[in-house]
């Protein structure tokens, strides 16, 4: 176990929320591959993205605008 995160010394509010990063993080450790998989990927619903289930475009040109055109900005498809 770590017993510090730096050299320079830590506020016990500190220290004691280390301790629980590293407590929460060796029991992570300990749990089976297959379980540790299972609850590594977040299935999130992305709109438009997820509504068909195969896109193909001629062009990069044309993927990109699709993109600006029919994805919320929020995903971040759009152009910088």
């Amino acid at each position: 176990m770590v017993k510090s995160l730096s050299s320079a010394p830590l506020h016990s509010e500190q220290a004691a929320e280390a301790r629980a990063w590293i407590e929460e993080f060796e029991a992570a450790a300990r749990r089976p591959l297959e379980q540790r998989m299972r609850y590594a990927f977040i299935k999130t619903y992305k709109p438009v993205l997820d509504d068909a289930p195969f896109r193909a475009f001629n062009t990069t040109a044309e993927y990109r605008e699709w993109c600006e055109n029919n994805l919320p900005s929020w995903l971040g498809y759009g152009r910088v």
